[in-house]
């Protein structure tokens, strides 16, 4: 067993109440079952876990389509969807930041089904520019812990299950409609991080439904 699961392994233990007891930032922390669904993604899982886990500290890269769409939007937007999602919706799956934009994490398909969807509706032209990465994309994936430096990816709400909740296109299409309709606005309802990051904004994952 690696030192990083040794140090992270929560098996039996509910993140959630970890983070309601003592306010650390659980959230972002990926957790070894966490771990192990992102690397159900590769073609040999085992494999890539374990390199993996040699090198906690490095992003590395993951393909699409099987596991896990991304939808990947602008930081600005992205926090508004999730403004949406978490305060009137049923939160959000997993959520990373990379190069000023906000990867959220969704059901297999949604690439292709969403982008159809804001068509259909006619939001299009309302929403800013989406990239959505599916079947035959790859996209870069934060480091299990957390990097030190600001440009580096990093997890808003970071994987704590084997078998995550996910987001599917109906869902991701009600927030971008959303998103579009609300300008945006300053402040943090609720904020998990360090007052020093003014860049990330996360919810209270306690609330999930």
């Amino acid at each position: 067993m690696s030192a990083w699961l040794r140090d992270r392994d929560t098996a039996g233990t509910d993140v959630f109440t970890l983070l309601r007891e003592d306010g650390r930032d659980h959230v972002t922390d990926v957790t070894p079952q966490g771990a192990a669904w992102l690397a159900s993604a590769e073609t040999f899982p085992r494999s890539a876990l374990a390199r993996w886990e040699d090198h906690p500290d490095r992003p590395v890269v993951l393909p699409c389509g099987t596991v896990f769409d991304v939808v990947n939007v602008p930081a600005t937007f992205g926090r508004r969807m999730l403004d949406r999602l978490w305060g009137e919706g049923p939160g959000s799956g997993p959520v990373a930041m990379h190069r000023g934009r906000m990867m959220l994490f969704a059901t297999p398909g949604s690439a292709q089904r969403l982008p159809a969807l804001l068509h259909w509706e006619e939001w299009g032209d309302a929403v800013p520019p989406l990239i959505c990465h599916g079947t035959g994309d790859a996209v870069t994936v934060p480091p299990l812990t957390p990097a030190e430096s600001p440009s580096a990816p990093r997890w808003l709400v970071a994987p704590d299950t084997r078998h995550p909740w996910l987001p599917g296109p109906e869902v991701l299409l009600w927030a971008c409609v959303r998103a579009a309709r609300t300008p945006a606005r300053t402040g943090v309802r609720v904020s998990i991080f360090p007052p020093a990051d003014q860049d990330a904004k996360v919810y209270d994952v306690s609330r999930r439904r």
